[in-house]
């Protein structure tokens, strides 16, 4: 299991709290910056809202693919089962 693995794995299974850092993140960056940010602050809200729904999209799509393995699952040990009658 490579980095990027072992990364996916662990913001996958604490997504609400990546979620979380990412407000955080934003909130400092305004607070730190200020009015040098002038328009930037509307493209940093925009980047975080994209971030966090790419962090819900891959959190469903996980769900989904895990949802699918384990019936692929149950469908491979009934065709065992039926093979080995």
């Amino acid at each position: 299991m490579g980095i990027f693995d072992k990364a996916k794995d662990a913001v996958m299974g604490n997504a609400d709290k990546v979620s979380e850092g990412l407000d955080k993140a934003n909130a400092m960056a305004k607070d730190k910056l200020g009015d040098k940010l002038g328009d930037h602050a509307d493209k940093l809200d925009m980047v975080t809202d994209k971030a966090k729904d790419a962090l819900g999209n891959a959190e469903a799509a996980g769900e989904e693919a895990g949802e699918a393995a384990g019936e692929a699952g149950e469908a491979a040990g009934e065709a065992a089962e039926e093979a080995t009658e």
